[in-house]
């Protein structure tokens, strides 16, 4: 059956349950206060759509974007269910977040991710979407343990064109 990425309700019980492992997975690979990742009520802010991904009603990702200003947005809280790792499903969320960036009239999408082992799966999958490396943006600082990426929309309908260097 086909994968159905949807704006969710994260208050949702299974979702909930996914944002729990999420979270515990980043406290437990990142040194405390270098967790980004956004907790309930961070996903609950108006600038933040929140997606999952369902196959057949049963959740396997979840991700949201949020809206940093009127040409900028950010990939938040991705985070597949192991089960369903390896199978295309958490890029199908980055190509759903980018395309609804895009729709939204966004030129950049980036997002933060870390620079541990656990977290190189998440790195080359952004990379292979056309992210690359860029300076820290919004309320991000440079440090060790964060890695922050960039994607550069192009102005053509639905196109996405890799810039690097540009941040």
């Amino acid at each position: 059956m086909d994968l159905d990425i949807a704006p969710d309700d994260p208050r949702a019980g299974d979702v909930r349950a996914l944002l729990a492992a999420h979270l515990a997975f980043a406290r437990e690979v990142t040194p405390e206060g270098h967790v980004h990742a956004l907790d309930l009520d961070g996903l609950l802010d108006p600038a933040v759509t929140f997606f999952s991904a369902r196959r057949d009603g049963r959740l396997l990702a979840v991700g949201a974007l949020k809206r940093l200003d009127d040409g900028h947005a950010e990939i938040k809280s991705m985070h597949t269910a192991a089960a369903a790792r390896g199978r295309g499903v958490g890029r199908a969320m980055v190509d759903h977040l980018v395309t609804t960036a895009a729709a939204r009239g966004h030129w950049r999408v980036s997002l933060e991710t870390g620079t541990y082992d656990a977290f190189a799966p998440a790195r080359a999958m952004y990379a292979a979407a056309g992210f690359v490396p860029c300076a820290p943006f919004a309320d991000y600082a440079a440090n060790p343990h964060s890695t922050c990426m960039t994607l550069v929309l192009s102005a053509t309908a639905g196109g996405v064109e890799d810039r690097p260097g540009q941040s």
